[in-house]
């Protein structure tokens, strides 16, 4: 311990306790908005990348009736949408990249530019991407090209 410096029952530390304390709220709190922000940009995600599968039901069913086999349709599909989820995060974790400096006063024990935090959060969103097209992208490469043809 520190000369002038003392842990008290309650758990802070005589001398600066105050301080020490509102930095863990500080630092409580902006992880929960950091995991709040992570979670809406899964849903958000989630449902942008469906929805926009879905309005290509149609489409899909001409395609297999056509002759397309279920995997090339799964292919063309993940292609797309996960390339337009590529090109997001990339500019997404560029502009985290060059943001992030500017919250180094609100980071304890990790730095600005850590990379393993960057890979987890793509990591996340691109799990999250796979789900969203392969769900829909299997539900409408199975239906019927009659019905896909007749649905709108």
């Amino acid at each position: 311990m520190q000369p002038g410096f003392s842990l008290r029952p309650d758990g802070l530390y005589a001398g600066g306790g105050t301080r020490h304390a509102r930095a863990s709220w500080t630092l409580l709190l902006a992880g929960a908005f950091a995991a709040l922000a992570m979670v809406l940009s899964a849903v958000g995600l989630y449902g942008v990348v469906a929805y926009a599968v879905l309005q290509r039901t149609r489409e899909l069913g001409i395609r297999m009736a056509l002759g397309a086999r279920q995997a090339q349709v799964l292919g063309l599909v993940l292609g797309r949408y996960l390339g337009l989820t590529a090109c997001g995060l990339l500019i997404g974790l560029g502009l985290a990249a060059a943001t992030s400096r500017g919250l180094t006063h609100l980071l304890s024990g990790v730095r600005p530019t850590d990379p393993l935090m960057y890979v987890a959060v793509a990591v996340v969103l691109l799990a999250v991407a796979v789900l969203a097209v392969l769900l829909p992208a299997r539900r409408a490469a199975r239906v019927s090209p009659a019905v896909a043809l007749r649905a709108d």
